[in-house]
């Protein structure tokens, strides 16, 4: 598995932190096995070989990650969301970015362009090409504004 598709996996199960009310261990202990794979591969192909011992830390540090900076997180994207309340924002683009935001604030190992540009890669599976845009044109201005160089 390599790191990209871990990173959507990532931002799967932070998506659905949303709206369970399941602990982040809770979900993360279901959810990344290899049981739990063999039942979801069937209807899609991200789910055909369980993560490795490597990208299943990294699944867990990022899921943890924004979990535990949430707040934090959301916060940056109603900052640079102008004009748009953070509740209109779907569930999917909040999850994207609030990945891409923890990488870029939490994992200085990963550069903050392959963030953005794996967050929009991955984005374009899931969303329209305005909430694509929507996505990138935040994530540009928070590392803009808030990282510095």
């Amino acid at each position: 598995m390599v790191r990209n598709t871990a990173r959507e996996i990532a931002i799967h199960l932070s998506y659905e932190l949303s709206f369970t009310h399941k602990t982040v261990d809770a979900l993360l202990d279901e959810r990344l096995t290899a049981e739990a794979f063999a039942a979801l591969a069937e209807e899609d192909a991200l789910y055909a070989e369980p993560p490795g011992p490597k990208q299943g830390e990294y699944i867990r540090r990022l899921v943890k990650g924004v979990d535990e900076h949430g707040a934090e997180l959301d916060g940056y994207i109603e900052k640079y969301a102008k004009g748009w309340k953070f509740a209109r924002i779907p569930l999917v683009a909040s999850a994207v970015m609030r990945v891409a935001m923890y990488e870029i604030l939490y994992m200085q190992d990963i550069p903050n362009g392959a963030a953005i540009n794996e967050a929009v890669e991955i984005a374009k599976k899931y969303e329209t090409p305005e909430t694509v845009k929507f996505i990138n044109g935040i994530l540009g201005s928070f590392v803009r504004q808030e990282i510095a160089e």
